[in-house]
């Protein structure tokens, strides 16, 4: 489920503070780009801990019903997919079958290979990802 909620970004002294009403959090970034990230990124923690709680979602509000506390602060939308952003940070382990020659697993099974840590390293390898 996507959904483009208002965030509110006032100048700080270091950094640019981003507010998102809906959820009444508050983030911060570096530049206005940073600050629009990190709601995005907030919106969707809040969010899934939410759905997780059996909470509904808050509904967005208007642009226009969102009101500022200074001249200078800017009020922007922040799109989120709910959806997509449980799949690229859930960390939950899923069980996956996979065949391999029995000389291989018996080789492997005697040197005392972790099967989960080297799939996962090769896979890490084979789509170019690093960290996480």
């Amino acid at each position: 489920m996507k959904k483009a909620y208002p965030v509110i970004l006032s100048r700080g002294e270091k950094f640019i503070v981003a507010y998102i009403p809906d959820f009444e959090i508050n983030t911060q970034g570096e530049d206005v780009a940073d600050a629009i990230e990190m709601a995005r990124d907030a919106i969707g923690a809040v969010g899934i801990d939410m759905e997780d709680d059996g909470e509904v979602l808050p509904e967005p509000t208007e642009v226009s019903g969102v009101r500022t506390d200074s001249d200078t602060d800017i009020v922007t939308l922040v799109d989120v997919d709910f959806g997509e952003y449980r799949r690229k940070n859930d960390i939950r382990a899923v069980k996956k079958n996979c065949t391999i020659p029995s000389w291989l697993n018996f080789e492997a099974e005697k040197a005392g290979v972790n099967f989960s840590a080297i799939l996962t390293a090769a896979l890490k390898s084979e789509l170019k990802i690093q960290g996480r």
